[in-house]
């Protein structure tokens, strides 16, 4: 491996690296101040992990984290900042669960139906906010954020018992759907059943990869999010691809709650799973942006969560693993900012030692024309 590349794979793990010790070392300082044992904790979810049962419900969690994650990286490709990831995927899984309760065809069409329901719902969400930026120039950040707020309005409207809720006791839920829709798992026997969808998620990182670094598009997409102006001159609509990024990443959006609606509840009602799109994107940020990273950080969320429940019983709050969730975010920041200049100041001096060397070149070759000039 050449030296440039090595130092790209050292810039590229750094970052994370130190954000995860600097996490856990403050975690640590916050449980020793509380008078608790600083090491304990971790053996504890650390051993939990080790359970079959356990691993089936961090791969699941994983999948959704992970799809959300997804859906943030393609804006911060654009450099685009799409809050809206969490709005944009609820109202998305509530109507592939309303469609899903009231339309019944064969299981080979019932399936894509519903994922092409969420896709579309979270697509239509995210466009408005895309459609706004372009034509008026509101920021992605507030419009996603209103969007928010009104997409939770939107479902507390259609779960209206006269609209298309069904009330369970004192659950609002969408009704069941129908089986056809049920996506079929990965039996793991006494463990669980994995969710048919994550090999879905695992299609979507691939694609996502794919796009990016061997099409003309994810050339763009990239050109675009580190220079408008230097994407327009080499003939790139800047504004056609804030909309397409838009639709793109609300459309991942939409799919981010159908691990869990297809393969576990069956039916979007209040216990469903909420904050997944906040938490895409401290995960997005842990990844670095890239499929694989993504993958390894969505797993290092969805072991938190699943393994920090055993902590209750051993007098520890579960809500350590919350603290050390918002460290890992907070470091991130700082860290990858501290390795950006690190590696700014190596490329300078690189830069310098290369030139200071052509120079030192160039003069040796003037002094020995010289002397062959005067010799002759």
């Amino acid at each position: 491996m050449k030296k440039f590349d090595r130092e790209r794979v050292l810039l590229a793990v750094a970052g994370p690296v130190i954000a995860l010790v600097v996490a856990v070392a403050l975690t640590s300082i916050v449980l020793v101040a509380s008078g608790k044992n600083p090491v304990e904790p971790y053996t504890l979810m650390f051993e939990q992990a080790t359970f079959s049962d356990v691993q089936v419900l961090i791969i699941n969690q994983a999948s959704m984290y992970y799809i959300a994650a997804l859906a943030v990286a393609v804006g911060f490709r654009m450099n685009l900042f799409n809050i809206g990831v969490d709005g944009q995927y609820q109202l998305a899984a509530m109507m592939a669960a309303i469609v899903g309760a009231h339309v019944a065809l064969p299981a080979a069409l019932q399936i894509p139906l519903l994922i092409l329901t969420a896709v579309f719902t979270g697509m239509f969400w995210s466009g408005i906010a895309g459609v706004l930026k372009v034509t008026r120039g509101v920021s992605e950040v507030v419009a996603t954020i209103m969007l928010n707020a009104i997409a939770t309005s939107v479902i507390g409207y259609l779960w209206l018992p006269n609209v298309f809720g069904v009330k369970v006791g004192n659950n609002n839920t969408t009704g069941e759907m129908h089986e056809s829709g049920w996506m079929p798992g990965i039996d793991m026997g006494a463990a669980g059943e994995i969710y048919g969808f994550v090999v879905i998620a695992v299609l979507l990182g691939i694609g996502y990869w794919v796009m990016l670094n061997r099409t003309r598009f994810g050339f763009d997409l990239r050109s675009s999010g580190a220079s408008t102006t230097a994407a327009a001159a080499s003939g790139v609509d800047p504004k056609r691809m804030v909309v397409t990024a838009m639709l793109l990443s609300g459309g991942l959006a939409g799919m981010a709650g159908l691990p869990i609606l297809l393969g576990g509840t069956h039916t979007y009602s209040l216990n469903f799973p909420t904050g997944i799109g906040f938490l895409g994107i401290g995960i997005a940020l842990l990844g670095r942006n890239n499929p694989t990273g993504i993958a390894f950080a969505a797993l290092l969320w969805a072991w938190l969560d699943k393994a920090s429940p055993e902590l209750d019983f051993h007098d520890y709050d579960k809500e350590i693993a919350v603290i050390m969730q918002g460290l890992i975010v907070l470091s991130v920041v700082v860290s990858y900012e501290a390795v950006r200049e690190w590696g700014l100041r190596r490329q300078q001096r690189r830069v310098g030692a290369e030139l200071a060397a052509g120079h030192v070149l160039g003069a040796s070759s003037d002094n020995s024309t010289e002397k062959e000039v005067a010799g002759r």
